[in-house]
């Protein structure tokens, strides 16, 4: 079925020679009123919730409520570690340790041995990250995670925290 649709030009604008423009066809008819329809802002008078949502993530809490909220501990020691640079340095100190232990030869072996498993174009980097995580946690030695548990406590210490 064609729809059919007069054409007028404003009557600010001057006339115009060019012929106005073709029918839309029904399914373009269709997708204009759809487009028309979601792009529609909500009418004050309709309840709103305290979240807002988006088809592209989760609702944002409002920011009234992200003031009132206080910062935990744990956001507390990383916001103080971050601005001190000494997050950085603890960092480089874990790559260099577990390079030094053979732990990243052992994860790089984990990951082609599981690509090899699966065939190289059969692997995703996700399905990489989701198998190798826990057994590249599980494998950090005790000795690696004793000597920076020891260098974030002298930190805390040395901040006050």
């Amino acid at each position: 079925m064609m729809v059919t649709t007069s054409f007028r030009a404003h009557p600010s604008l001057p006339p115009s020679s060019s012929p106005p423009p073709p029918p839309l066809s029904s399914s373009e008819e269709d997708y204009r009123r759809c487009v028309q329809f979601q792009c529609r802002p909500i009418p004050s008078s309709a309840p709103t919730s305290k979240m807002r949502h988006s088809v592209n993530r989760p609702p944002t809490p409002d920011a009234a409520e992200d003031q009132e909220k206080e910062p935990t501990l744990q956001e507390i020691i990383n916001i103080k570690l971050i601005e001190s640079g000494e997050k950085e340095r603890l960092m480089e100190l874990l790559r260099e340790r577990l390079t030094e232990c053979g732990w990243k030869d052992e994860m790089k072996a984990l990951c082609r041995a599981f690509i090899k498993k699966k065939g190289r174009n059969n692997v995703t980097v996700d399905d990489l990250v989701h198998v190798i995580t826990p057994k590249g946690r599980a494998s950090v030695p005790d000795h690696v995670k004793a000597d920076l548990l020891q260098r974030i406590r002298t930190f805390l210490d040395s901040a006050a925290l």
